[in-house]
Parts: structure tokens; sequence; C-alpha cells
């Protein structure tokens, strides 16, 4: 495969996933209450065998799902993508019992997953998390909060990272599967300006044993950078898909709405900036390309690509659909039109999985690290 294109076989793929968001899952979506799960939603993405595509696909193949659902559909990119972030430590680290207890479920759409990384102290900063995991002679006492989590309250499972050595950074970070009906776990949902669930949780003396690691203790820092080493090329994809929704959206009005005397497309200022978007777009697509098939290839620079696709793909559909709503004026920001949601998703993803500054921050010391092996 050039990393240029797409052969004939993934464009009828992503051809045929954009016909399935916008005919089987967008008319769900609608139906679903904005900070909610939307569990009809999840157990589609579950019938349509999507959920299983998730846990099989290799890097590239993720973010052809990602972008082809955004485009047609970002509820359910979003409910693919959250169900995959809190499974994968599970797929990767997990015991075969934990397998066997919720993986089916996951696949199914059945059982709903959350990846707990974030605290009010500790966002951007993910080492310095201060959950404790308290040893108490059968296993951990869990205690303290975790914030803007992705599902919650309403998950069915806890992908938990916890502090089970003081004083040792992301060295002594465990990771735990923490079923929600556990004894002391409570969760309130939280408004934000993006529509899908986002929630704090609080850990009141919450048991986990030996059964619910996930890896090794003191090692669940490594299963958390692993996850996000792969989900963050894919929030690239989800950002190019919606700038290409955007971009695509700006084409036709722009082509269609007369003013001045003729089509705004006539206007040079207009094309210049639909071309600068339509270039930006597909820059961002190609980097994103790039860094999942290094990832399917195991290369070393794996965290670089990483970064440097979710960096420019997340700020550049930021770019895109501003300049969309720009371009569509007053009618992009009426509630229900396609860009005045675009506005609201195309926020968030340049915080979450770590914030554009943190990316900035870990190209520079790939960088500096690639200089000093030289």
């Amino acid at each position: 495969m050039s990393v240029f294109s797409l052969d004939p076989v993934q464009t009828a793929w992503c051809a045929r996933l954009r016909s399935l968001a916008e005919e089987r899952l967008r008319p769900l979506a609608e139906k679903g209450e904005p900070g909610r799960v939307n569990r009809p939603l999840v157990r589609e993405l579950g019938e349509l065998g999507l959920l299983e595509r998730l846990f099989t696909a290799g890097a590239l193949e993720l973010c052809l799902l990602r972008e082809s659902l955004a485009y047609g559909c970002t509820e359910a990119e979003t409910a693919l993508a959250l169900q995959g972030l809190g499974t994968s430590p599970l797929v990767r680290a997990g015991t075969d019992a934990q397998r066997d207890r919720w993986l089916p479920e996951v696949v199914a759409g059945r059982a709903v997953a959350a990846f707990a990384l974030s605290e009010p102290e500790a966002g951007s900063d993910a080492a310095a998390l201060a959950l404790k995991a308290v040893p108490d002679g059968r296993g951990w006492r869990l205690s303290g909060e975790k914030r803007w989590i992705s599902n919650a309250p309403e998950a069915d499972f806890y992908t938990v990272f916890a502090r089970t050595t003081e004083g040792a950074g992301a060295r002594g970070v465990t990771a735990f599967l923490v079923p929600a009906d556990r004894p002391g776990l409570a969760g309130s949902a939280l408004e934000m300006l993006s529509p899908h669930p986002i929630g704090a949780l609080t850990f009141d003396d919450v048991p986990v044993t030996a059964d619910d690691l996930l890896g090794e203790p003191d090692r669940g820092f490594r299963v958390a950078m692993s996850t996000l080493n792969l989900f963050r090329p894919s929030v690239g994809a989800f950002a190019v898909g919606m700038a290409q929704a955007a971009l695509d959206a700006t084409l036709a009005h722009t082509a269609a709405r007369r003013a001045f005397g003729g089509p705004l497309s006539d206007l040079q200022s207009v094309a210049h900036t639909v071309a600068e978007m339509a270039t930006r777009t597909e820059a961002a697509r190609l980097l994103v390309h790039a860094a999942a098939s290094a990832y399917d290839a195991g290369a070393a620079d794996v965290p670089k690509r990483a970064a440097m696709a979710k960096l420019l793909a997340t700020e550049t559909a930021q770019y895109v659909v501003d300049s969309a709503v720009q371009l569509h004026g007053a009618r992009a920001l009426q509630r229900g039109h396609l860009l005045e949601h675009l506005y609201r998703e195309v926020r968030a993803p340049r915080i979450y999985e770590g914030a554009t500054e943190v990316q900035r921050t870990i190209i520079a010391k790939e960088l500096y690290a690639e200089e000093a092996r030289a």
C-alpha cells in the first residue's frame, strides 16, 4: 500500500462506513440525550461488527474507521472510540479471566467501558496523579477522585490508574480494572461543551485485588502510554473526518450561495480560504496515515509521530471548522446546523489525550533525544 493513497478495497470500505454512519447510526444518535451514554447506539455499533473490528484492526485501519464515522456521525465515532480507549488496556494487559468476562460484552455493545486517568490536579501531567491505592492485606483500597472521564458515571467498568508508590512519579502507578458496582465508587455527570458523556468519579476505599490488576504493580503508566500511542493518531483521524465534513459543506455552500453578483466561490478571498482548508486537511490526513503506518510497522519513533499527527490534525480541524462557520455566516450558528454541531465537537480533541502543548513537548523531547543519540 502506498502511504499517499488508499487501495480500492480501503476506499470502498470507507465509503461503506460513511453510509452506515448516515443511514444506521445518525438516526440513533439524534434520539440520544446529550451528555448521556447512548446505549442503543453502542449496541448498534456492536451489531454492525464495528466494535469487534475495533479490537482486531491495526492502527491505520482504526484511523480509517474513525475518520469515516466522524464524517457521517460524530456521536457514533466517539461512542466507538471510547469503547476502544476504555477496553484497550484490558486487551493489552488483562488476564484471560478479565478478557473472558468483559471483552465479549464490549464487542456486542452490551457493556460500556471508560478510561479513568485524568484527575482534578493531574490532566496534562498524568504522572502527577494522586488517586491512592493503599494496601489492606488482601489487595488495595482506592481513595481519591477522577475527573473529565468520558462515559462516567454510566460505564459498566473503568480502567483506573492509581498511585501505589509515593514519590515515584510515573514509575509508581498501577492500572486496575474496576467494575462500576464496587462499593465506595460513585460519580456524577459534568455539563461540558461537547455532547458526549463526561463525568467525575469518587473513590471511597474502593476494594481491588490482584485479580483486578491490569499488568504489573507500578507498571500501569506503561499501559496508559501504550494505549495513548495507539489512539493519538486516531484522534487525529477523528479530527480529519470533522474537517472533511466541514470542507465539503463549505464547497457546496460557496458554490451555490450568490452574493455581489455571483457565487461566493468567485470571490478570491473565499476561494483562497477554501484552498487553504483543503490543503491543511489533506496534509493532516497524510500525517495521520504515516503515524498509523509507523505504529503498525513497529517503528521506534511512534511517540513522536503520534504526537505530530494529533497536534497537526486537531489544530487543522479547529481552523477548518472555524473557517467553514465564517464562510457560512449566521446560519452556521443556528442550533442543529452541521457546523454548529462540529464547532462544539472540534474544540475538545485539542485538549484530551494530551493537550496540544503536551504534544509539542513530546515532539521536542523526542527530537532532542534523537539528536543526542546521533
